[in-house]
């Protein structure tokens, strides 16, 4: 073999990776430079560019990504990320935690298309960054952590907890706003569980908190792109969160970051609660690890 062959598959880049980052190159200076609303057009291409790309960095590294596993399948990513961000929308509602400058200019049903349409590529980009971190040596060479079995006593509790947590947010919504971040996943993870559909309690049961860390990493660096990105963008949103308003790392304050941990969690238990009531039967798909038998795919 020559060494032109030879070098030939370090040179086979992905075309979604580079479609992706065609996309971020244009979208991103366009919205921070461009004068007046431009965000509520350049938010579904610059984050759909991210998507992309981290889904060729996820094939390049592990020899299959969530597009080329099943493209239905990561179109239907797009499909629910948008009502299960509204759901968080909802709770704002009450909370006032956070609010979007500039969406005067446009009626509501304006509104909630453009809208829609940003919120769409959150659970997309999320599970691509997820995946990517699954791939790191260090996630993978994690030890064992405390155990933690979906038994009864364990679902019972953590399903009381969520309700309550929910109860007193919206009861008291400035003392327990950070409940916002936890009550969905202490309600939707033991339906999962009881329902038989996938879970990290199937992952902690075994002591593998490896699929827990890198939801946690995955989200936050998203997280940190959504700031960056929202920093100089028009329309943008900003926070309104009591007791911890201070340091911000762009808008969020920097205790805030903490809320993507949990918020992850959220993500992954909406995802499969859905998919699990539309086609119980689904196989495998998203892939948080090297798929093997102590370490079972995620679907």
């Amino acid at each position: 073999m020559s060494e032109l062959e030879r070098a030939a598959p370090r040179l086979n880049i992905p075309l979604q990776l580079w479609a992706g980052l065609l996309l971020i190159a244009v979208a991103w200076p366009l919205n921070w430079a461009l004068p007046g609303h431009r965000t509520h057009l350049l938010f579904f291409p610059l984050w759909l560019g991210y998507s992309l790309f981290i889904d060729g960095l996820v094939l390049l590294r592990k020899g299959s990504s969530l597009l080329t596993r099943d493209w239905r399948r990561y179109i239907g990513l797009f499909l629910i990320s948008a009502p299960a961000w509204w759901l968080f929308e909802l709770l704002n509602w009450r909370t006032g935690n956070w609010e979007y400058i500039g969406r005067d200019a446009f009626s509501d049903l304006e509104y909630a298309a453009l809208a829609s349409l940003s919120f769409s590529t959150v659970i997309p980009a999320v599970f691509g960054t997820t995946e990517l971190v699954s791939t790191f040596r260090w996630v993978k060479q994690l030890g064992p952590g405390p155990r933690l079995r979906p038994v009864r006593p364990v679902v019972l509790g953590l399903f009381l907890m969520g309700w309550a947590m929910l109860a007193l947010l919206l009861a008291w919504p400035r003392l327990f706003f950070p409940f916002l971040w936890l009550s969905i996943y202490f309600i939707l993870e033991p339906l999962n569980a009881w329902l038989g559909h996938p879970n990290l309690g199937d992952f902690t049961a075994r002591r593998d908190w490896r699929p827990v860390v890198a939801i946690w990493i995955g989200t936050l660096t998203c997280g940190f792109f959504w700031e960056l990105w929202n920093f100089y963008a028009f329309p943008k949103w900003v926070y309104h969160v009591p007791v911890v308003d201070f340091l911000p790392l762009f808008e969020m304050p920097i205790l805030g970051y903490s809320g993507y941990l949990p918020f992850g969690m959220e993500l992954f238990a909406l995802y499969h609660l859905i998919v699990g009531i539309i086609e119980p039967s689904a196989r495998a798909y998203i892939q948080i690890g090297d798929p093997s038998p102590s370490e079972p795919n995620i679907a």
